[in-house]
This record gives structure tokens, C-alpha cells and sequence, in this order.
């Protein structure tokens, strides 16, 4: 039967697109129509700081769906919420949000069918 196959895979390590947005990098891969990044944060990293001149945005004003692997990540959204999420939660954070890593452990994490495909995406 031609066409897409039933079953697809691929390797984060092996990643379509890498970005390096100052004490960060995402590591980007295309499964099919679905997009998955590996996010990963260094201690001293702030959305505000270091993604919010590339977005020019005021907060992150993308939806993220995603498991973190390790480190701490403390989520300010627009409305005033606050949460902390730490290795082994599972997270879905909504547009208008800043975000910091707490601590001096790298935040890993694993955005699952991101639609971000502009996140942290310097402008051509």
C-alpha cells in the first residue's frame, strides 16, 4: 500500500534542526506531521532574558505539552499563577508565560507535538 507508513520513528539524537538561543538548546525532529523538541535549559537561563529578544514578544506565547527529564523549571504565567515543574512531571503550559530554570541543574525537557515550529527561531 503506498503512501504514509503506519508506524514512523526517529531519533532525538539525530535531530532536524538545532537552535542555540543563549544557556539553551532545541533539538528539533519531524515524525510524520508531528514536531518534538528536547529542550535543554542551563542554570542562569530565563525565557525574559534569553528567548523574549528573538520572539519580541512580551511572554511566550506558545503552547508547549511536555515531560521534564531533569532540573527544576519555574513558570510565571500572565495571570499571575506560578508553578514549578522538576524531573518526572508532565506539563502543559499556555501561551503567556515566562519561565526560568531554578537551581544549578540543566532543565531537560521533551516538547511533544509542539506546534512551535517558530520557537526560539532567529529571524532570517
Amino acid at each position: 500500500m503506498a503512501g504514509t507508513p503506519s508506524a514512523q520513528k526517529r531519533s532525538i539524537d539525530e535531530p532536524d534542526e538545532v537552535r542555540l538561543p543563549p544557556k539553551g538548546r532545541i533539538e528539533m525532529v519531524s515524525v510524520g506531521d508531528v514536531l518534538f523538541a528536547r529542550t535543554t535549559f542551563q542554570p542562569g537561563w530565563k525565557w525574559s532574558e534569553s528567548v523574549k529578544p528573538i520572539a519580541q514578544t512580551d511572554s511566550c506565547q506558545f503552547h508547549h505539552a511536555g515531560y521534564v527529564e531533569s532540573g527544576t523549571l519555574h513558570l510565571e504565567m500572565d495571570d499571575g499563577t506560578e508553578l514549578d515543574v522538576t524531573a518526572g512531571d508532565i506539563v502543559v503550559i499556555e501561551p503567556g508565560h515566562d519561565a526560568w530554570v531554578v537551581g544549578d541543574t540543566p532543565c531537560v525537557m521533551y516538547d511533544f507535538g509542539t506546534q512551535d515550529a517558530d520557537f526560539a527561531k532567529p529571524s532570517a
